[in-house]
């Protein structure tokens, strides 16, 4: 029987950075996956792509993001019925099972953390959407500042 590998995600909600950085650090964490389709926060502008991954830099954790491929905001109208995003469709969309093939690939190598912006990864695609394809390859661990 094969081992899984764990996969871990975090949501920035309202953390400030040095926490958010913090718990990533006590994870292990090495590699960020942002996974929003706009890695844009006006409430927290420490979390904007930019600022988010010189900090991770600075705490010599390496930022990608994957928004394009594994966010819930699509460009592929296929994925839309009635003007809302279906997960269903998303999940069987040829660039979300590369951004798919590509984390399977990252995780080989590296401890990967997926970051949105929700707090709770119940209530996230992250979970919903992309941890639903992965569960049966990875063990899910989701950090919380609780």
């Amino acid at each position: 029987m094969s081992v899984r590998h764990p996969l871990l995600t975090i949501g920035h909600s309202n953390l400030d950075v040095a926490t958010f950085v913090g718990l990533l650090q006590v994870h292990d964490v090495s590699v960020v996956v942002d996974v929003r389709s706009s890695p844009f926060s006006r409430y927290m502008p420490e979390y904007n792509r930019d600022a988010i991954r010189a900090t991770l830099e600075a705490a010599k954790i390496q930022y990608v993001f994957m928004g394009v491929e594994l966010g819930a905001r699509r460009t592929e109208p296929e994925c839309y019925r009635e003007g809302m995003a279906r997960y269903d469709l998303i999940a069987k969309s040829p660039l979300f099972q590369r951004g798919l093939d590509r984390l399977r690939e990252g995780t080989l190598n590296y401890r990967v953390a997926l970051m949105c912006a929700e707090k709770d990864p119940l209530t996230c695609h992250r979970t919903i959407l992309i941890c639903r394809q992965l569960r049966t390859e990875f063990t899910i661990e989701h950090i919380l500042d609780s």
